[in-house]
């Protein structure tokens, strides 16, 4: 299977101590060596960086180790192949447009089953099962809310529901964002950490590199990584239950409570399936 890495953050940050661990484990201390990939949610838009190639050899990999980029929102995979030739069309993340704004996503695990109908707006480049969840996301939030971008409740709704149908078809843990906020579902495991003040010590599990974020941090600095499994010790990583989806936002979890009506006027979902 792949592995998963996001960021959300109060303000634009460098994931570099966590993508050096991470990075690892896309052929030294993991198996995933079918290719890599970054989203940077930044201000100018979407910045996209993949690679056929495992993240321990890849000069693009090691170039972001020493250049970190800042951003609000990232979303990182290392792969692990199940679908689809080893090739750049089929490496994570993926990117599209919904209602003018860039949305990144990525996707651990394998969708045996997922054939769904195709739609004019939204077609797989790739052959993976994870674009096709992508389009098939995107696309149903295209439907159901046509003119333009719904509440974050109405929006959280409409994805749990989505996600929860998708997953019949097999294992679907993904990380999903707009730059504004970042969705990660949990099908099988998938973890995060809050970093805030008063910010701790940590070291990386993959390799011996430590950090004191006191010395990296101001006091209203707060950042939430999300990583299919933890990447240091020294700080609390907390687990997703099963099937849960959660909304993180200016560097925090948020309670996300549809209020009456959220759905107003949004159109039913359904999963049409093509085989």
């Amino acid at each position: 299977m792949c592995e998963l890495l996001g960021m959300n953050s109060s303000k634009p940050a460098a994931l570099n101590f966590s993508f050096a661990g991470f990075s690892e484990r896309g052929g030294r201390t993991g198996v995933h060596r079918d290719g890599w990939g970054i989203a940077f949610h930044e201000p100018s838009g979407c910045r996209l960086i993949i690679d056929h190639r495992p993240s321990i050899d890849s000069p693009l990999a090691h170039a972001l180790k020493d250049h970190p980029v800042k951003a609000r929102n990232v979303v990182a995979h290392i792969r692990k192949a199940t679908q689809g030739e080893v090739a750049p069309q089929n490496s994570h993340p993926f990117t599209r447009v919904l209602w003018g704004t860039t949305w990144s996503f990525a996707h651990n695990g394998d969708l045996s089953t997922f054939r769904p109908a195709p739609d004019p707006h939204f077609t797989p480049a790739g052959e993976t099962d994870s674009e096709r969840a992508f389009c098939y996301l995107l696309a149903g939030l295209r439907r159901r809310f046509p003119v333009q971008p719904p509440s974050r409740a109405a929006l959280f709704t409409a994805v749990q529901t989505m996600a929860a149908l998708i997953a019949r078809h097999g294992s679907f843990n993904f990380i999903l964002s707009n730059g504004d906020f970042l969705l990660a579902h949990c099908s099988t495991q998938l973890h995060y950490v809050v970093r805030a003040y008063p910010f701790a010590s940590a070291s990386l599990v993959d390799c011996d590199v430590q950090i004191d974020f006191r010395q990296h941090n101001h006091l209203d600095d707060q950042i939430v990584v999300i990583a299919t499994l933890p990447l240091t010790t020294g700080e609390q990583w907390h687990a997703f239950a099963p099937g849960e989806l959660k909304l993180f936002a200016g560097g925090a979890p948020q309670a996300v409570h549809p209020g009456p009506g959220s759905d107003s006027g949004s159109k039913p979902l359904r999963l049409l399936m093509s085989y």
